[in-house]
């Protein structure tokens, strides 16, 4: 009989993440995958031939070139320099199988136009998304950020964090409407308006840590992306699994999770038996345990030009809040490009994605496709996003959440620091996840 501590259905990054965390800390980890390849709802797709086989388009022109020069993520998304995921990465020496480029830029649309995200001294100076008096008031609420600390009270300027809305916070500052939307959306990185009633200090962190993130890179962007595409994200884990004992089958298919007395006992895959005492999985191998809560609609486009209004950046990120167009949620436009390896050469990639809010999706993202246009190629999905209907302490199946429709890796952050404290019982604590404090505590055994 064939027993591990944990069993891990599925490649997508949340699943691999954990897999290999767990791994690190001693657990005996078997990670299955139906599909022949990494990354689950969230793969790159190489070549391009294989992308248009998918969508049930005749297969590319010429001038697109080569199709194994393309790697097209169905999920894109950007790393924050000094963002929770980075720190993850770093924490587990998983970069020692990546390499990283800076984002060239980060922009906000307003009033029909493509805006520059101001998030440092000098751009507040120069932005014309700011009025003359609104430039010093933004740079002492930039200025408050980076130095608060909230174990230091002293940081506070009179204000508690934790009881304080962020609406009273940008009071505080006399900062107007129109800064706050952009503040809010674009530097903070809310999804709703519903922060602005909340306590202010997680949008306070939110703030530094976009700040902090582009301190390395004043003249671009905050964010980072993996050359190749974000495929590599999850097999780096899952080496890093591997390297700790963690068993792999990809191309593997699930017949049975078997369940006895409320609780998972083993998975049944071709015929064999793994038993089990944990199972961390997808939505997509459990269907029966998660609820539908909305919808995303994502748009990829294949570009031979760069983002008009980005100063011909190889590269961006354009977030459209939500009120400039009556919505309820924001529109999201990443931007990569042959500069990244994901491309053929002069070729740009670029998706269009938000929360689906009408019986029409594609006329809801068409603001920002026209953004973006001309355009060679496109292709459109809707996707379902789903949430477990329960914690999994009482059956130990732990079900990850669908990506959102960001181009930003937050939430996806906050499932996997939830699910963590759900499948150990404690919170994530870097220190104990150090590849090389893992190793220091084997080599003082010895």
């Amino acid at each position: 009989m064939q027993e591990y501590d944990i069993i891990v259905l599925g490649t997508g990054l949340k699943e691999c993440i954990l897999s290999g965390l767990m791994s690190i800390s001693g657990k005996k980890v078997l990670h299955i995958d139906r599909n022949p390849y990494y990354g689950g709802e969230s793969a790159s797709i190489s070549p391009l031939e294989e992308l248009y086989r998918k969508f049930n388009v005749p297969d590319p022109a010429t001038s697109m070139g080569l199709g194994k020069d393309w790697n097209i993520d169905l999920i894109p998304k950007f790393f924050l320099a000094d963002g929770q995921l980075v720190k993850i990465l770093v924490h587990t020496d998983v970069t020692r199988y990546l390499d990283f480029k800076v984002i060239e830029g980060s922009y906000v649309y307003k009033a029909g136009k493509v805006h520059k995200v101001p998030a440092t001294e000098a751009d507040a100076l120069t932005s014309d998304l700011l009025g003359m008096f609104d430039k010093r008031r933004y740079r002492k609420l930039l200025h408050f950020s980076l130095n608060f600390d909230e174990n230091s009270p002293r940081t506070y300027q009179d204000m508690d964090p934790k009881t304080t809305t962020t609406r009273d916070l940008f009071r505080h500052f006399d900062l107007g409407p129109d800064v706050m939307e952009f503040t809010g959306h674009a530097v903070a990185l809310q999804c709703t308006e519903g922060y602005l009633d909340q306590p202010c200090i997680e949008t306070i962190n939110r703030i530094k840590s976009y700040c902090e993130s582009l301190a390395n890179n004043p003249l671009s962007s905050p964010y980072i992306y993996p050359l190749y595409g974000l495929a590599e994200l999850p097999q780096g884990f899952a080496r890093l699994s591997a390297e700790y004992g963690g068993t792999y089958m990809l191309n593997r298919a699930v017949e049975e999770i078997v369940i006895a007395n409320g609780k998972v006992e083993a998975v049944k895959s071709e015929g064999e038996l793994f038993h089990c005492k944990q199972l961390i999985c997808d939505p997509s191998y459990v269907p029966n345990r998660v609820k539908k809560v909305g919808r995303f609609i994502r748009v990829i486009c294949l570009l031979n030009h760069p983002i008009k209004n980005t100063h011909e950046a190889n590269s961006c990120q354009i977030i459209i809040p939500q009120t400039q167009l009556n919505r309820k949620s924001d529109i999201y436009i990443s931007v990569v490009s042959y500069t990244h390896n994901v491309a053929s050469d002069g070729m740009y990639i670029a998706t269009v994605s938000t929360t689906v809010e009408t019986s029409n999706p594609e006329k809801e993202v068409q603001p920002g496709v026209e953004l973006i246009e001309p355009i060679v190629q496109k292709f459109v999905f809707i996707s379902n996003r789903l949430v477990p209907k329960e914690n999994g302490r009482k059956s130990q199946i732990f079900v990850s959440c669908s990506y959102d429709a960001a181009t930003h890796f937050d939430t996806e952050c906050k499932d996997i620091e939830d699910m963590y404290r759900r499948i150990t019982g404690s919170e994530f604590c870097f220190g104990e996840f150090s590849r090389h404090h893992f190793e220091d505590e084997v080599a003082d055994e010895d």
